[in-house]
């Protein structure tokens, strides 16, 4: 048996191959440079057009453009009037921007578990979890896959809240035909360089609802009734504050990045697809287990999920993970339950025991590098690694 790189053996790879990268060729730079020699680098037409393709793409009435992901879901949450004493139902599997967007409006956020194969939001615990003060559910499209929207409609229906969606894992996927982006009554996303598209930083959210729309358009402008461009086409100078909003704008040369990426969505997302059953496949005989896949969904992958099955391991998940790392595999963990940060403990009184669902799962998963622009040699390399690490510490 070979000895491992942490041990001073032949590490398989002498670079590190990250968990995600972004994926940015000739004509992405083109349709940038194009932006930057024109009169509108902000606030101009470019804006509106990503908004309208983005929207035809996921098959919503409308798309808003913010600056980054948080703030698309900052920006959800003031469309919905979250405020003081309103609770809002969110997964503790999650990135804290989730719950930190409903703290920022005055806010409760009120966690809530995990479908132990899934790791996706548990509906069940859903219903527990609400009362006469919950106001939204927001549903977290973890790795890439599509919620239970059908059993959250349903939910959200009976008790008279809204759905957000967070589907900044999950641009690409599909639940039963239909795409991420209209399954909710908002639907967030990210464009941070890591996720299937990318703007450098950069969000969106979707809706069917135009007074939404209207809304957080105010909002990402300072709560202006109009903006730059608007009033550049009609020769005006007036404008009025009517809320306080926020500067969340999107800039134009991003845009252009985003509307060019658009494009290529699909075949990005069948190419991690590839790699995650390549991963499935090659991983079947060691001790450690993908995440389950829901009928009728078609995952995005943003993530690969693996869980070590720790009690057949003679090392837990913090030696595994120096030992993929000594590898050259840029191995990530996500998530810490946002529950568990000391910010939710010290605020809100959350504590160890409440979503024990996840706290487990936490302490056996690992997220392997899976992006569109993997070699063949960098999946095979993350495979050797793999079984090259769990070999040795199998028990």
């Amino acid at each position: 048996m070979p000895s491992l790189a942490i041990d001073g053996g032949t590490p398989v790879r002498t670079t590190i191959l990250p968990y995600g990268r972004q994926s940015v060729d000739e004509e992405d730079i083109a349709a940038v440079t194009e932006v930057l020699r024109s009169d509108w680098l902000t606030t101009g037409p470019k804006v509106a057009e990503f908004e309208k393709a983005f929207a035809a793409f996921t098959g919503a009435k409308e798309a808003v453009a913010v600056n980054n992901g948080t703030a698309a879901l900052h920006t959800a949450m003031y469309a919905l009037n979250i405020q003081p004493g309103d609770e809002v139902i969110v997964p503790t599997m999650t990135f804290a921007a989730t719950a930190n967007a409903v703290v920022f409006q005055g806010g409760k956020p009120v966690f809530c578990d995990c479908d132990p194969e899934t790791l996706l939001i548990d509906v069940r615990d859903v219903e527990r979890k609400i009362t006469k003060r919950t106001k939204a559910v927001v549903a977290v499209d973890y790795a890439g896959q599509p919620c239970d929207y059908d059993a959250l409609r349903s939910i959200c229906a009976k008790h008279h809240l809204a759905l957000v969606s967070d589907a900044c894992h999950a641009l690409g996927a599909l639940y039963h035909g239909r795409p991420v982006g209209s399954l909710a009554d908002l639907s967030t996303f990210s464009f941070h360089p890591v996720k299937p598209l990318t703007t450098g930083e950069g969000g969106m959210i979707t809706t069917d609802n135009v007074e939404y729309a209207a809304r957080m358009r105010r909002f990402r402008n300072h709560g202006l009734t109009s903006d730059h461009r608007e009033r550049h086409e009609q020769g005006s100078w007036f404008y009025e504050m009517t809320d306080l909003g926020y500067n969340e704008r999107l800039t134009d040369f991003q845009c252009a990045l985003g509307l060019s990426q658009l494009k290529k969505v699909p075949l990005w997302t069948k190419k991690r697809q590839e790699i995650a059953q390549k991963y499935d496949a090659a991983f079947r005989d060691l001790p450690l287990d993908s995440l389950g896949v829901r009928d009728g969904v078609s995952h995005a992958y943003h993530l690969y999920v693996a869980r070590l099955r720790l009690a057949e391991l003679s090392a837990d998940r913090t030696q595994v993970f120096k030992a993929l790392r000594a590898e050259g595999l840029g191995v990530n963990v996500h998530y810490i339950p946002v529950h568990m940060h000391p910010f939710y403990r010290d605020r809100f009184g959350t504590k160890k025991g409440d979503c024990p669902v996840a706290e487990s799962a936490y302490e056996s998963m690992l997220s392997l590098p899976i992006f569109a622009a993997m070699t063949q040699k960098d999946s095979d390399d993350v495979i050797e690694a793999v079984t090259k690490v769990l070999t040795f510490y199998r028990v």
